[in-house]
C-alpha cells in the first residue's frame, strides 16, 4: 500500500471517530472498564504467582546424619548426596549450628532450658538439600533416603504435598480469570463496534457499489479500530501504574515483615502497559475487521 492511501485511511479512521462522537465514546468506555479490571486482576495475579513461587523456592530437604558416623562416613555421605540428580544446592547444618537454629526459634521462657544442651548437644549434623525444581522435593528426598548412614529425612511431607496442590489451583483460577476477562472484553467491544458500523452500512455499500475494493473499505475500520482500543488502554495503564506505584511505595516493607513481598514497580508495571495496550489494541481491530466483514457483501 503507497504511503499517501495509508495516510488517506489514517485521516479517514480519526474523521469516523469524531463523526461518530458518541458510539466511539461507547467503545472507548468499554475497552477502558473491561481492561481496568483486566489491569487489576493481572497485578493481583503475578503477585500472587511471585509470592507462590518464594514460598515453594523456600521448601528444602534436611538429611539428617547417623549419630554414630564417623567423619569419613560424613564424607561418604555428601559425596552421595552431590550425585543425587535435581539437586541445586547442599548445604552442611552443624549440630551445634543446628541448636543455635532451634534456640532462636524458642520463646524466652524456653530458651534456658536448651541453653544446657550445649554441653552434651543431642542433635544430629545435617544436610540441607535444595531442589532446582521445587516439584521435585520429594524425588530428592526419596533418593537421598537411599544413601548409608543417615539417620532420617524430613522435608515436611504432607505440608509440601498441599502447598504445591493449592498453588497450582490458584494459578489455574489466575489463568482462568484473566482469559475470560479478555474474552468477555473482546465480545463486548465487538458488540459496541457493530453498532458504529451498522449506522454506516449505507456508506459502505455505496463504496462497494462505486468499485471500491474490500481492503480499501476495511482500512480505515482497521485503523478505527485501532486507535478506539489503544485510546481505551489509555486510562487503564495509567490508574494500574499510579495505583501499584503507591501500594508499593506504602505496604511494600509491612507485608516483607509478614513474610510476602510485592514485585518491584519496574519492570512488571512496564509489563502490564505493554499487555493492556496489546490487548486493547487486538480487541479493537478484531472488533472492528469481524464486524465490517458482513457489510462487505453487496
Amino acid at each position: 500500500m503507497k504511503g499517501r492511501t495509508l495516510v488517506r485511511h489514517g485521516k479517514e479512521g480519526m474523521k469516523n471517530l469524531g463523526r461518530n462522537g458518541w458510539m466511539s465514546f461507547a467503545s472507548i468506555s468499554a475497552v477502558t472498564i473491561m481492561l481496568m479490571v483486566v489491569g487489576v486482576f493481572l497485578i493481583l495475579i503475578l503477585n500472587m504467582n511471585h509470592f507462590m513461587s518464594t514460598v515453594e523456592e523456600d521448601v528444602e530437604v534436611r538429611v539428617y546424619v547417623d549419630l554414630t558416623a564417623s567423619e569419613e562416613e560424613q564424607k561418604e555421605l555428601e559425596e552421595g548426596l552431590n550425585q543425587i540428580d535435581h539437586v541445586e544446592s547442599i548445604t552442611y547444618l552443624g549440630k551445634d549450628e543446628g541448636l543455635d537454629e532451634l534456640i532462636e526459634s524458642l520463646g524466652e521462657e524456653d530458651r534456658a532450658a536448651f541453653e544446657s544442651l550445649r554441653d552434651e548437644n543431642p542433635l544430629n549434623d545435617a544436610f540441607i538439600l535444595q531442589a532446582d525444581e521445587p516439584q521435585l522435593t520429594e524425588e530428592v528426598a526419596s533418593q537421598a533416603d537411599k544413601l548409608p548412614h543417615i539417620d532420617r529425612v524430613d522435608y515436611g511431607e504432607q505440608v509440601v504435598e498441599q502447598l504445591f496442590n493449592v498453588t497450582n489451583v490458584l494459578r489455574t483460577i489466575g489463568i482462568v480469570l484473566v482469559l475470560g476477562l479478555m474474552f468477555t472484553a473482546m465480545f463486548l467491544i465487538s458488540n459496541t463496534i457493530k453498532l458504529t458500523i451498522v449506522a454506516r452500512q449505507k456508506e459502505i455499500q455505496i463504496m462497494k457499489l462505486v468499485g471500491a475494493t474490500n481492503g480499501f473499505i476495511r482500512w480505515p475500520f482497521f485503523l478505527e479500530g485501532l486507535l478506539l482500543g489503544v485510546l481505551g488502554a489509555i486510562v487503564p495503564v495509567a490508574a494500574v501504574m499510579a495505583g501499584y506505584h503507591y501500594l508499593y511505595d506504602n505496604f511494600a516493607e509491612r507485608l516483607r515483615l509478614n513474610f510476602a513481598e510485592l514485585l518491584p514497580v519496574y519492570p512488571l508495571t512496564l509489563q502490564v502497559t505493554l499487555v493492556l495496550l496489546g490487548i486493547g489494541a487486538l480487541v479493537g481491530v478484531w472488533g472492528s475487521l469481524t464486524s465490517v466483514r458482513k457489510f462487505l457483501k453487496v
